[in-house]
C-alpha cells in the first residue's frame, strides 16, 4: 500500500534521559536552556540511580509497536513515538513522518487528563509542524473516561488490593495521584482537577471500593503555588486519623518513570514506613496488551474521522 495510504500514529510522552550522562541534557531543556545548578543535578541523578534508570523511552515505543499492531489488524496504520524533552523530539518525528509519506495522522499525548500547561502543549508542537508539511492531524484531546481504560485501571486496583493481608483489606485507603501543576491554572477554568476526580471516582467505582481520595504528588520548587493537597501531606494526615494501609493508584501517570518509581516507591514508601502505614502501589499499565487495545480503540475512533473527512 502506498505511504499516503497510510494513517500515522503520533504518540507522545515527557521523555527521559537514556543514561546518567544524559541526565544535564534533559535537564537543560526541561529548564529551557538555562543549566541546573550543581546541586539540582546531583539530586536528579541520584534519584535516576536510586532507580537505575527510567523506563519512559522504551516502554513509549513498546505501547507504539503494540498499538501499530492491533491497528493494523483492520487497516494500513504506522505508529510513531515524539518526546517532549528528549529524542526523539515531537517536531523531529513529524518530520521524519513527513519524509515517509504520511499524510494525515493522529495525535496523541500518553497523559489520560487535559491540561493547557501540558496535553495542549504537545498538540500544538505536533500541530504547527504538521501544517508545514500539510499532514492532515486530527487532535486527542483527553481519553481518560475511555471505557476500557476505566475498566484496565480497576482492575489494576483489584488486584493489588490482593498485596494487602486479608485482616487489613477493609480499612485500605485508595490514594489517587497524578502530577501536580501551578496553582495558575485555576484561572484559565483549566479542566485538569476535574478530569482527575472524575477518573478517580469513575476507576473507584468500577473497582467496587469506597474508601478513597486524591491527592497531588511531584510538584516542582518555582516559587509559585502548586496544586495540593500533596502525597506525604495527605499521608500524614491519614496516619492521624489512624489510617494504616494505603494503596496508591497514579492515576495521572501510564508508565513506570521517576514520578512513580521514585516518588512513590522511594519517597512516599519511606514516608508512609515514618508514620507506619503500609503502602502498595498499583502496576502502571505500561504496554500491557488491555492497556493497548484500550489505546487503539481511542485512535481508530479518531482515524475514522480523518477517512471521513477526506
Amino acid at each position: 500500500m502506498a505511504a499516503r495510504d497510510v494513517t500515522g500514529v503520533l504518540l507522545m510522552a515527557y521523555g527521559s534521559p537514556d543514561n546518567l550522562d544524559d541526565v544535564e541534557a534533559y535537564y537543560t531543556h526541561i529548564r529551557r536552556g538555562r543549566k541546573p545548578s550543581p546541586e539540582q543535578l546531583a539530586d536528579l541523578i541520584d534519584r535516576y540511580r536510586q532507580i537505575g534508570g527510567s523506563g519512559l523511552n522504551r516502554i513509549t515505543f513498546e505501547v507504539a509497536e503494540a498499538v501499530e499492531a492491533l491497528l493494523s489488524e483492520s487497516g494500513s496504520y504506522r505508529a510513531y513515538v515524539g518526546m517532549k524533552h528528549w529524542h526523539p523530539y515531537i517536531a523531529d518525528t513529524v518530520d521524519q513522518m513527513a519524509d515517509e509519506g504520511v499524510r494525515r495522522a493522529v495525535a496523541m499525548v500518553l497523559t489520560p487528563q487535559f491540561s493547557r500547561m501540558s496535553v495542549a502543549e504537545y498538540l500544538r508542537t505536533a500541530r504547527e509542524r504538521a501544517e508545514t508539511h500539510g499532514i492532515d492531524m486530527v487532535e486527542v484531546n483527553q481519553w481518560w473516561d475511555e471505557p476500557s481504560y476505566i475498566r484496565f485501571m480497576a482492575e489494576r486496583v483489584r488486584q493489588a488490593l490482593g498485596l494487602f493481608a486479608a485482616e487489613e483489606r477493609k480499612g485500605v485507603r485508595i490514594l489517587f495521584t497524578a502530577h501536580s501543576l501551578p496553582e495558575r491554572i485555576l484561572t484559565w477554568q483549566d479542566p485538569y482537577p476535574e478530569q482527575l476526580l472524575a477518573t478517580s471516582k469513575a476507576v473507584s467505582e468500577a473497582a467496587g471500593v469506597q474508601r478513597w481520595q486524591f491527592a497531588y504528588q511531584s510538584a516542582s520548587h518555582t516559587g509559585e503555588p502548586w496544586l495540593g493537597p500533596d502525597i506525604l501531606d495527605v499521608l500524614a494526615d491519614l496516619a492521624g486519623e489512624g489510617v494504616r494501609s494505603v494503596l496508591v493508584c497514579p492515576v495521572g501517570f501510564v508508565s513506570d518513570h521517576l514520578e512513580v518509581r521514585y516518588d512513590i516507591d522511594v519517597e512516599a514508601r519511606e514516608r508512609a514506613r515514618e508514620l507506619g502505614i503500609h503502602l502498595e502501589r498499583t502496576q502502571s499499565p505500561n504496554a500491557h496488551p488491555d492497556f493497548a487495545q484500550a489505546l487503539a480503540g481511542v485512535v481508530g475512533r479518531y482515524a475514522a474521522k480523518l477517512r471521513q473527512e477526506a
